[in-house]
């Protein structure tokens, strides 16, 4: 049997004649064809009689115009093939330098409608999408342009700027949407470019809250460390101190029983048997506690004391964190107003202190700490104007800061 078609043994594609052939291999430098029994699919539409070669170019089609009912017409197109290279024409080099010319000439972004082409960048389309629009449906109008985005929204180049001959000119296709469909469509690529941003706007929120959860581990984990460090040093450096005392003893002791010696071979005694001497009774010695640590400054000491306020009363966060409040404007006031005697004195004995404050083991020791002080019989406490320290009020305002905004305060 004949062949009727040549296949491309590249990539598998079924061609009518050697002119298609020579077609194919120009553009994808494919080279290896055969004739093949195998006919080209001809799939005709029922409604507007546009011949498809392939189911894809079938569906794509019935997506496009709405159009189902195919007629089948591979057999009746079906012929043998000729395999005789087609004879150029006395005018074919003419044609030929035509087209290389043509191809030759430069391609440019074509000129569209300005204002149309920000009505639509304001609609969502991206420009490139909005200049294919506008160049393909002639500039006509904006429901012209939406009618042609519509129709080709599923072709892969939708997205690409478009590229074309100088003073070349496309005639707009005539829209075949009805005013109420391409209001609805127009309504409904509204509605998904703003989807489409708000879910944009959430996914960076979600992705800015993950870092700063993710900084935030990272100062915590930096923070532990840093304290394990600190507390492994302190147990070496007495250690140290330990080790170094025994030996200073261990020096003494050896000392002593040289000058024993030497007093009883002066005096004539004979030289003392370390194993029958009288053992001595067991001195016993002041032991005296010796940290070789640097002593805690203000900072740490309102630290520690903030922390133990809320290990005393980690059952109840509400009230923790409304003393730490209390407490900070408490600094505050008197930061700001040094020279106001109201705010450097507070009566133990108020309610609403005591509430607040008096009634938590920390929140008035730590008041202390700041250089308030007890008076009258310790029913107020009251801070000297001549004490007012800006350096120790503006660390004790970074403490109950810190305490307040860090959610592990506290808890490791």
């Amino acid at each position: 049997m004949a062949g009727v078609s040549l296949k491309c043994g590249d990539c598998g594609s079924l061609l009518r004649s050697v002119e298609e052939a020579q077609e194919h291999a120009e553009l994808t430098s494919h080279s290896n064809f055969s004739e093949s029994t195998e006919a080209v699919l001809n799939l005709v539409c029922s409604s507007c009689g546009k011949p498809c070669r392939s189911k894809t170019e079938s569906d794509l089609h019935t997506k496009r115009t709405g159009h189902t009912e195919f007629v089948d017409k591979t057999v009746d197109a079906a012929k043998p093939i000729s395999l005789e290279a087609p004879k150029a024409s006395p005018s074919g080099s003419d044609e030929a330098v035509g087209a290389s010319s043509h191809a030759a000439e430069e391609m440019v972004v074509p000129e569209v409608d300005k204002k149309l082409l920000e009505e639509l960048e304001g609609m969502g389309f991206s420009t490139a999408r909005a200049t294919r629009a506008l160049h393909y449906s002639g500039n006509a109008s904006l429901e012209a342009a939406v009618n042609w985005v519509v129709e080709h929204e599923t072709d892969p180049d939708i997205d690409e700027m478009p590229l074309v001959p100088i003073n070349s000119k496309v005639e707009a296709p005539k829209p075949s949407l009805t005013p109420e469909q391409l209001k609805a469509k127009q309504q409904e690529l509204r509605e998904k470019a703003r989807k489409k941003k708000e879910e944009e706007e959430k996914r960076m929120e979600r992705e800015k809250e993950k870092e700063r959860i993710r900084v935030g581990k990272e100062l915590l984990e930096a923070k532990r460390i840093e304290e394990d460090n600190e507390r492994k040093r302190i147990i070496a450096l007495r250690k140290a101190e330990k080790d170094e005392e025994k030996r200073a003893r261990e020096k003494i002791r050896q000392k002593l029983e040289e000058d024993k010696a030497e007093r009883r071979r002066k005096l004539g005694l004979p030289v003392e048997d370390p194993s029958t001497a009288k053992p001595a009774a067991p001195v016993v010695e002041e032991r005296k506690s010796f940290v070789p640590i640097r002593p805690a400054t203000k900072a740490e000491q309102m630290r520690e004391c903030l922390r133990s306020l809320k290990q005393n009363h980690k059952e109840d966060d509400a009230k923790v964190k409304r003393a730490f409040q209390t407490l900070l404007t408490f600094v505050g006031n008197v930061a700001k107003n040094p020279n106001e005697e109201k705010f450097r004195k507070i009566r133990l004995t108020n309610p609403s202190f005591q509430e607040r404050v008096g009634s938590l083991k920390g929140g008035v020791e730590f008041l202390e700490l700041c250089e308030f002080e007890r008076m009258e019989g310790g029913e107020f406490l009251f801070l000297p104007r001549d004490k007012v320290d800006m350096a120790v009020l503006n660390s004790a305002g970074s403490e109950l800061d810190s305490a307040i905004k860090n959610p592990f305060f506290g808890v490791l």
